[in-house]
């Protein structure tokens, strides 16, 4: 039975924006959370084509919406759609969050957080070694985490251009192609690329991963992706790409309300939606 939100003329509306919208659990995690919290609030997916962004940050300015996530293709070009941008999304380049304050909407990035709680659920991350797979958004996001909590971090990308200018923003340590992997000692492996995503493959070959170390892959679907199930034949310990969405989204909800998320209410939420 599908269930159905109950909305009245005082509920608050919130959602995300992304293209293609089919895939996303955010509905599911931010409503259970308001249902747990008593927040009147309702969360919607938009499926918004990348021509039709500027649109839709105009509606959400006369509709009244009070936060929308901003997920792929939109992190980047939204920042010059909106009235602020707090000091944290400028340095890392990209925004998550957009959040009504007063008569403004404010961009703000919480996946960074969202990566570096995940982690830290497995290890500490201090004088860590990290290795970043990818350049992208989420890459810029997961770095600046690592780096703030202390870790060196080297990038490994396909593009070895964008991968020396995340390096030089955000002051990681060195940048190579991901086939460099094998011949880095590290503590810590992110996948951030989308290698797993369509199909069942890794971007690394498993033998380049040690026993011990901490694996997260951004990618959430499959829930086990083959990086971590390669990652945790080899003695590895696994984070789902699940993690880092949680807590991503409970400090979106956290920065709107002021309330604590109930994580778990959310967790179970994300795996009750697959």
């Amino acid at each position: 039975m599908t269930s159905r939100l109950a909305i009245s003329a005082d509920t608050q509306l919130c959602g995300i924006a992304l293209h293609p919208a089919g895939h996303t659990r955010s509905p599911a995690m931010h409503n259970a959370a308001f249902a747990a919290l008593g927040v009147d609030a309702a969360y919607l997916a938009f499926d918004v084509l990348p021509e039709d962004l500027s649109a839709a940050i105009s509606g959400l300015r006369a509709l009244g919406i009070r936060q929308l996530a901003i997920s792929i293709p939109h992190k980047e070009a939204v920042i010059a759609l909106l009235d602020d941008i707090d000091e944290t999304a400028q340095q890392i380049g990209a925004v998550n969050t957009v959040t009504r304050r007063g008569a403004k909407l404010v961009g703000s990035n919480t996946d960074w957080l969202g990566a570096v709680r995940a982690i830290e659920s497995a290890t500490e991350l201090a004088d860590t070694r990290a290795v970043v797979l990818g350049a992208g958004g989420a890459a810029r996001a997961v770095v600046y985490g690592l780096r703030a909590r202390g870790a060196k971090v080297t990038v490994l990308n396909r593009s070895q251009d964008r991968a020396r200018q995340l390096c030089a923003d955000l002051g990681a340590e060195a940048a190579g192609p991901i086939s460099a992997l094998e011949n880095i000692p590290h503590d810590i492996l992110v996948n951030t690329t989308s290698v797993g995503l369509a199909g069942d493959e890794s971007p690394v070959d498993p033998s380049w991963i040690t026993a011990g170390t901490v694996v997260m892959d951004t990618v959430y679907e499959p829930p086990e992706t083959r990086l971590l199930r390669d990652a945790a034949s080899r003695g590895a310990r696994t984070i789902p790409g699940k993690w880092m969405l949680v807590h991503q989204a409970a400090e979106q909800l956290r920065e709107w309300t002021g309330l604590d998320a109930p994580v778990e209410v959310m967790a179970k939420a994300f795996d009750a939606a697959g």
